[in-house]
């Protein structure tokens, strides 16, 4: 990778705050920063503000590779579609408020509900799953995901419990390779699958689950995995189903996930690439279509990247961060 200089890079940057529509990994408003090249394309650097340097210096080489289109060609990756159907994604808010967040989404036929939450309990999973379940109806398709929130026993009794709702799979539901292992040989003979998705993307060798024998389905993000080509060739080399999901980007970050979806030639898992929907507003004059993500223009709304400008401290903060993960690459 061509990587830009340091005046390059921060020649032309917004950094923004999206305000959350409901709190969604604990928070009510996303900060990113969008970087555009000379070419006049952008690219999002997203990566959360409490990652280190190293973990977000791979968030940057994804942004640096879709602005400066770094991307495969045809000749290298084939694009095997120009339409992903996605899933909805479904905070841990209450049973009742389950509707109200899903008819936001429009059109789709896969949710996948967020468990495990800090601070509640098992039945508070139990009622968001069943009235996801209802939503959808017996024709949808449900997963859900626990962020590694539970340990073995802990994961194999929620399981047990939420079968019922017919899971398509449970998302990363402990947080180690072999915790992951021993619950997906403990649930195999309930036919429902195991995915991993920290145990990819935070992981030094992303490829240790699938050789472990830890997952069924493997979760791919392609902000923190550094960008579509070097997703593409843990792709490769895992040899699993997998599922192309976000990092709560906006729609900019959100098109490096559909290049990356584009290039998948099996790709039987609807997407988490919806999720610009749980922000008030998102960054580009026309935001994505929801249930079916198609190319949309890459531009930035400047009326409204003004409007969500963070303050100069927080604008410098990443600017000096972007230089440090520079460095690093």
């Amino acid at each position: 990778m061509r990587l830009p200089t340091v005046d390059e890079l921060l020649a032309n940057v917004r950094v923004v705050a999206l305000p959350m529509r409901t709190r969604f990994r604990g928070l009510d408003v996303r900060e990113t920063m969008l970087i555009a090249s000379p070419l006049g394309r952008w690219g999002e650097f997203a990566s959360f503000p409490e990652y280190d340097d190293a973990e977000s210096a791979s968030w940057l080489s994804c942004a640096i590779e879709q602005a400066w289109n770094q991307l495969p060609s045809i000749e290298e990756r084939p694009v095997f579609r120009d339409v992903v159907r996605t899933n909805a994604t479904l905070p841990a808010v209450d049973a009742a408020d389950v509707a109200l967040v899903l008819e936001r989404f429009g059109d789709f036929r896969t949710v996948k509900v967020k468990v495990a939450e800090p601070g509640q309990v098992l039945a508070d999973d139990i009622g968001r799953v069943r009235a996801a379940r209802e939503f959808v109806g017996a024709a949808g398709r449900v997963r859900i995901d626990a962020n590694g929130g539970w340990n073995v026993d802990e994961a194999e009794h929620a399981i047990r419990a939420l079968e019922q709702f017919d899971i398509e799979y449970v998302e990363q539901p402990c947080t180690s390779v072999d915790e992951l292992y021993e619950i997906r040989t403990r649930v195999h003979g309930l036919g429902i699958s195991i995915a991993a998705d920290e145990s990819v993307r935070k992981a030094a060798d992303p490829v240790a689950v699938a050789r472990a024998g830890a997952a069924d389905i493997l979760v791919i993000k392609v902000a923190p995995l550094g960008g579509v080509r070097r997703a593409l060739n843990i792709i490769d080399e895992a040899g699993l189903p997998v599922v192309v999901s976000s990092a709560l980007e906006s729609s900019i970050g959100l098109g490096a996930s559909f290049d990356l979806a584009m290039r998948i030639e099996h790709l039987d898992y609807d997407c988490g690439i919806a999720t610009n929907v749980l922000f008030e507003q998102d960054i580009t004059p026309e935001p994505a279509n929801f249930a079916i993500f198609t190319a949309t223009p890459g531009i930035v709304d400047e009326k409204t990247a003004e409007e969500l400008r963070v303050s100069p401290e927080r604008e410098q903060w990443w600017r000096d961060r972007a230089v440090r993960c520079l460095a690093l690459l």
